[in-house]
């Protein structure tokens, strides 16, 4: 019996769902997890810079979804039932495996690109699917709940099974369909154990990883605008101005999220922390792109015949960065800021959201310089706008007290 208790302690089954730990730190297997899915959103934002269209587009949102979900169940596996034993560690070497094989086939060969793809993809499904399911096994806690999560996303992989028997024009779709339905467990469990999800809510430790997760894609921002210049060959004045801008607006973007968002809880219950762990999709999804838009202000040839694409890309980008953020702020918990004051720093926000999509979609004809300047220059204006909201409130609590 003493070996058995020792087998089991030394293998590490799933922490109990019961078992809250709110001292709990990101580890650094944790860390090494999420550089590896970060890596794999760069490759598929760099696959949709180099063949920019429409329909690239579409799968690039598709891709970026599917990678994100898997990322985020990994991460709240880990939350909520990892332990020090040798399964949780092999359980997520094998998902930085699936992630990382699925950045190689993003390089196939056309003719079997969407099958590589596919195929990779059922495997992250199933193995996401294995998860919840052997945790409902281990945890009789977490045994009810399971259901809620393994059988939508076994009907997903079946899913993605069937478009391997598809013709391509159906694959996209189907694809979709499924990623919805990866989306959905949240809400099911609401609806059937609706006190049960009531109740939760987003450890402080998980809302760490969201923020560490933004941190690193951050640093893909930066690393997009050191490609740039170096891709352009030119290192002219006017290119380390334009270096010096370009790395300006990032610090400028950093700001606004890690003042507004990090540092706050989730509102209690779990549909209110989905939404939250949702909003982050656009929101992350238009910081990466801003990375490889920046391409088009060096007239690098990474651009190519798309530069103005690129450009517009890049507003837009920002301007859906800062919304995701005003977005982001309704499943988030500020106690101490008054309703109004919360109504004037989304205004503020999205004016300057608007600011600069108006910036790029009118037809200005001015150069690439002048549009960093502007737009560095409204983000400015938005923090400069923050700034005196919040020393104005902190001033009229002190009069009041």
């Amino acid at each position: 019996m003493k070996i058995k208790t020792d087998v089991r302690e030394w293998w590490g089954p799933p922490r109990e769902f019961t078992l809250e730990n709110p001292e709990r730190k990101v580890s650094w297997l944790e860390l090494f997890y999420d550089l590896v899915y970060v890596i794999a959103i760069s490759r598929i934002t760099h696959h949709l810079a180099a063949h920019f269209s429409l329909s690239s587009f579409l799968e690039y949102i598709y891709l970026f979804t599917m990678v994100y979900w898997g990322w985020l169940n990994g991460s709240l596996y880990y939350d909520l039932h990892g332990s020090e034993g040798l399964r949780t560690r092999l359980m997520t070497l094998w998902q930085i495996m699936i992630v990382a094989a699925l950045a190689i086939t993003l390089e196939s060969d056309p003719n079997h690109l969407v099958f590589n793809v596919s195929i990779t993809l059922l495997i992250m499904q199933f193995y996401i699917t294995y998860l919840w399911w052997s945790v409902g096994v281990y945890d009789k806690n977490h045994a009810r709940l399971s259901p809620t999560w393994t059988i939508p996303y076994l009907i997903s992989a079946l899913l993605i099974f069937g478009t391997l028997f598809l013709h391509r024009a159906y694959v996209l779709p189907i694809l979709y369909i499924s990623l919805l339905i990866n989306y959905l467990p949240p809400f099911i469990t609401q609806k059937i154990h609706g006190e049960t999800a009531n109740s939760m809510v987003m450890s402080s430790s998980m809302s760490e990883r969201l923020g560490l997760f933004t941190i690193i894609i951050f640093g893909e921002v930066i690393l997009g605008i050191i490609t740039a210049v170096d891709a352009s060959e030119d290192l002219s004045f006017n290119t380390w101005v334009k270096f010096a801008l370009a790395t300006g607006i990032t610090f400028a973007l950093w700001w606004l999220f890690f003042t507004l968002v990090s540092d706050r809880h989730s509102k209690i219950g779990l549909v209110k922390s989905s939404w939250l762990q949702i909003s982050y999709i656009p929101t992350l999804m238009a910081l990466s792109i801003t990375g490889i838009a920046f391409s088009s202000f060096f007239g690098t040839p990474h651009a190519g015949e798309h530069a103005t694409d690129h450009t517009f890309l890049f507003g837009c980008a920002i301007a859906i960065f800062l919304s995701g953020i005003v977005l982001m702020g309704n499943f988030l918990d500020y106690p101490t800021f008054s309703k109004r004051f919360k109504i004037q720093i989304r205004a503020l926000v999205i004016a300057g959201a608007l600011l600069i999509f108006g910036l790029v979609s009118l037809d200005w004809h001015i150069t690439p310089l002048i549009q960093l300047i502007l737009v560095l220059s409204i983000l400015l204006l938005v923090i400069l706008g923050l700034n005196y909201l919040w020393y104005s409130l902190q001033a009229k609590g002190k009069t009041n007290s």
